[in-house]
């Protein structure tokens, strides 16, 4: 079975995001990036099921040239090959856009089963996968956290999570799936697998050679712009209540929740 896994590079969850001077993007000078978390899921997912059913993982990324390093990344844990979508003119390109070069790449490619995250923990749109999923032609099950290939190979059953509840839907293959937290526990690579990793084949490629037209990409082509960046407002100080005794303590707070807050 022949998986494809698109994986986004994202600033790191842990890194500190300062706006620009524009107002509208974020300083990246000093930043760490890292693969999407939940693109991660989608590698480990991929690998399980090629460890089941044989075939191949491969991983397409698209950004500038440093997004190779996450691409090596899951090639270290245990992908077969990547492809790397970089073009200085996909700069600031929006969801649709992406989504559209991903699929000028992977119509060239031979897949049953095709995974991304169910959203970049940088924009939180949640748009490729699904935009994908519709410029291939192919179904799409998003937020799923169990997946299960039939025996024949020729459909799934992917559980998506609801209120109270959980849908499991069965779509035939190929099909895209956005992986959720919860579908399963990413693996470390391997120092072997890092080894390994980089001699796996890398291919680069521009929109040029994707036969897409470079005016349809970047800042001036987004159907969704962003007009300003606003960081979220400080939270207040808290405060300690103060007593000896969970009594004081209780009876101090009531005041402060009274007073104070005027919740009471």
């Amino acid at each position: 079975m022949n998986i494809i896994v698109c994986i986004k590079q994202v600033p790191d969850t842990e890194a500190q995001i300062k706006i620009a001077p524009d107002g509208k993007s974020i300083v990246t000078d000093d930043i760490k990036w890292v693969m999407n978390p939940y693109d991660e899921y989608g590698v480990e997912e991929a690998l399980r099921i090629k460890e089941k059913f044989g075939g191949e993982v491969t991983v397409v990324g698209l950004g500038p040239k440093r997004v190779a390093e996450s691409i090596r990344t899951a090639l270290a844990m245990g992908a077969d090959k990547g492809v790397l979508i970089s073009d200085p003119a996909l700069d600031n390109s929006d969801s649709l856009a992406v989504a559209t070069a991903l699929a000028a790449a992977i119509k060239g490619l031979s897949y049953d089963l095709i995974f991304t995250g169910q959203r970049g923990v940088d924009d939180d749109s949640g748009v490729v996968g699904a935009a994908l999923a519709e410029m291939l032609g192919i179904p799409n099950v998003s937020v799923v956290e169990k997946v299960e290939i039939a025996g024949d190979g020729k459909s799934v059953k992917a559980h998506r999570p609801v209120e109270g509840l959980t849908l499991v839907i069965e779509a035939a293959l190929p099909a895209l799936i956005t992986a959720q937290k919860g579908l399963n526990e990413p693996r470390y690579a391997s120092l072997p697998g890092i080894m390994k990793a980089k001699k796996k084949p890398l291919e680069e490629k521009t929109l040029a050679a994707l036969g897409l037209d470079a005016s349809q990409f970047g800042e001036g082509a987004r159907k969704l712009k962003i007009v300003k960046l606003t960081p979220p407002p400080q939270r207040k100080s808290g405060k300690i209540v103060a007593g000896d005794t969970p009594e004081q303590k209780a009876a101090e707070l009531a005041k402060l929740l009274h007073e104070e807050a005027k919740v009471l």
